[in-house]
């Protein structure tokens, strides 16, 4: 077996992590090292979830009326 990337969560499920970690740090009664390592996580998680709506938006943008004024989504080939 290959060795492959961790496999990410989805949007939603990445949504309901970082909904628990403000909850978590809100309390108030985590001891600091945790704290820290809590506030890094939904550091991460929130870049991620930000990089991933303006990829969506994109992608919504990217929608276009061909000549007859039907929707047709044009798909731009570009890796990042």
């Amino acid at each position: 077996m290959s060795a492959k990337k961790k496999e990410q969560p989805s949007f939603e499920d990445s949504l309901q992590r970082l909904e628990a970690i403000v909850e978590q740090l809100d309390r108030g009664d985590v001891p600091l090292e945790e704290a820290l390592r809590l506030y890094e996580e939904g550091i991460t998680i929130a870049r991620t979830c930000g990089e991933t709506l303006v990829k969506t938006e994109l992608t919504l943008k990217k929608l276009a009326k061909d000549m007859e004024g039907n929707l047709k989504l044009i798909v731009l080939d570009r890796e990042e």
